[in-house]
């Protein structure tokens, strides 16, 4: 049995051969696509583990490719790597912006590749073993079910929103920095840019929408789920 089945979209046949050929001497099961349209078709065909997403593609770009993937409940859990020959900070931001996993700027090295995918797959692995149901203040995340409510409506969160929500659940009130919160939910592996945890942030709390605020910004550090024990110390103060 395969390590997992990867979706490499690739315009450049050449690039997308040495990336199958090496994806499959690793124990991956391989599938491939040389343009958008043929990419989104077959990722909502076989339900891959990881899609490699070239940005630059005939008939559907990369970005569009990957908000359809996260718009569509049957593949917005699908794990996306992004390459690119774009190398700015703003095309990087952009890539997170619309539920990109990771990205991959050319030239790159296959063997660096390699390691982001398992990464990758290695937190979506520890995801799925894990049971556990977490709920503080009216938000519930279900590991198993990869399933997040709040007061009992669902959101429908990209997979690295889920991991921040889920790191910060997990212990209301503790402030994480911006590195750390990229350990905890994206994976020590992922090379991303602190700013990135902004953007991430940004869409997290717009999903989120009256309950936004749960997610409290600490000025020159980072962020933190709202303390429960200081929302009630507040309360008892107010009606006083």
């Amino acid at each position: 049995m395969g390590k997992g089945q990867i979706l490499i979209v690739e315009d450049d046949r050449s690039l997308a051969e040495v990336l199958e050929y090496n994806l499959r001497r690793d124990g991956y099961d391989t599938l491939m696509a040389n343009d958008g349209q043929d990419g989104l078709r077959k990722a909502r065909a076989h339900g891959p583990d990881l899609i490699v997403l070239d940005l630059m593609l005939p008939l559907v770009d990369g970005l569009e490719i990957c908000r359809r993937l996260r718009g569509d409940p049957v593949t917005r859990n699908i794990l996306v790597l992004m390459l690119t020959a774009k190398a700015e900070e703003t095309d990087e931001v952009v890539g997170f912006s619309v539920g990109t996993d990771d990205y991959v700027a050319k030239p790159f090295s296959v063997k660096v590749l390699l390691e982001r995918i398992r990464a990758l797959l290695r937190r979506r692995e520890g995801h799925a073993n894990d049971d556990g149901i977490v709920v503080s203040q009216g938000i519930l995340i279900d590991r198993e079910r990869h399933r997040v409510t709040i007061n009992d409506q669902p959101l429908d969160l990209t997979p690295s929103e889920f991991g921040l929500l889920e790191a910060l659940v997990r212990q209301p009130g503790r402030v994480f920095s911006r590195s750390e919160l990229i350990d905890a939910a994206l994976g020590g592996d992922s090379l991303v840019l602190e700013r990135t945890i902004d953007v991430h942030i940004r869409s997290l709390r717009k999903k989120m929408g009256a309950h936004a605020a749960l997610v409290e910004t600490v000025r020159g550090i980072g962020y933190r789920l709202r303390d429960p024990a200081a929302a009630v110390m507040e309360s008892i103060s107010v009606n006083a």
